[in-house]
């Protein structure tokens, strides 16, 4: 009987097999061999065939009670994502007919909250834009990679995944990457395609340094640009426009998405414009405007009207 260790090690490549993210590989593996440590240091668990219905159960509440390194408990969604690993684990254990169907079914979902998503009014997108020094180079680029993110909506890894033929400036179209490798065409506002036609004109051949290279945009080496960068010159960027609590490209996503869905426009083709798989997701977009809608309706019903004129 082979160890759980090692059963994990092969679940991992039957994940990379099927073309997981390396990412969620990375963090489902990291689940996985705190759960190995704990079935074996708590219950003396190594193999599978010693798996019982009370030890999932028993890892479950201890993973309730684990606390952060800031000594808080951990959120509601990060134990889900734990609880989400192990369960894939288990139904392959299952299907491979190392354990019992039965131990498939022993893990529970806690609930979560649902908080509504931060956005940025236009207002503030405006001004934080404005506020980006457009004499240099590389503020051209800052500016321009912004004006992209907010009209076309795109995560920031499919924004930095572009390449300069990915982009129609005439289409005022650009195709992007997304999750599972997915492709879709996304639109691109005007602004944002004035942006990049400077850009792409003016300011990218005095980045680039190696012809070959593709990407759109750049970093100081020339290199297609990494997240860690964008992260730090939007937070840069936030900062210096006086925006207080943490900006990140996402913000920018859900700006966007925010805006959108303010202006009436189809939640369908805003979910086929975000690349999202369900419209489920969208939802939250649907609450954060609950207070405009108030607005609307106090403001344009007869009978608020009504009870305006009697209490005159």
């Amino acid at each position: 009987m082979k160890l759980i260790t090692e059963l994990i090690d092969e679940y991992l490549e039957h994940l990379k097999s099927l073309n997981f993210r390396p990412g969620t590989i990375s963090v489902r593996g990291y689940a996985l061999k705190a759960f190995a440590v704990w079935l074996e240091e708590t219950a003396g668990v190594r193999t599978p065939d010693r798996l019982r219905r009370r030890h999932p159960r028993a890892w479950q509440v201890s993973l309730s009670k684990r606390l952060n390194p800031e000594g808080l408990p951990i959120k509601p969604r990060t134990v889900n994502k734990n609880i989400e690993g192990i369960q894939m684990f288990l139904e392959y254990l299952a299907e491979e007919g190392m354990i019992a169907g039965a131990l498939t079914h022993v893990l529970k979902y806690v609930r979560t909250p649902e908080p509504l998503p931060r956005v940025l009014p236009h207002e503030k997108i405006r001004a934080m834009l404005d506020s980006i020094d457009m004499s240099t180079p590389a503020g051209h680029r800052n500016r321009t990679m912004l004006e992209t993110l907010y009209s076309s909506g795109t995560r920031a890894a499919e924004l930095l995944g572009l390449d300069v033929g990915d982009v129609s400036l005439s289409e005022h179209v650009a195709l992007v990457c997304g999750k599972g490798q997915k492709e879709r065409i996304v639109p691109v506002g005007v602004t944002a395609i004035r942006f990049l036609e400077s850009y792409l004109r003016g300011v990218r051949p005095g980045l680039v340094k190696n012809p070959e290279e593709k990407a759109m945009f750049l970093d100081r080496e020339g290199n297609r640009m990494p997240y860690y960068t964008l992260r730090r010159i939007i937070v840069d960027i936030a900062e210096k426009a006086g925006l207080g609590g943490e900006v990140t490209a996402h913000v920018f996503r859900r700006s966007c998405a925010s805006e959108l869905v303010k202006g009436n426009a189809s939640i369908y083709h805003v979910s086929r414009m975000l690349g999202h798989e369900s419209l489920d997701t969208l939802k939250h977009y649907v609450k954060l405007h609950i207070a405009d809608l108030k607005e609307t309706h106090h403001r344009t019903h007869p009978r608020e009207r009504d009870e305006e004129e009697r209490e005159k």
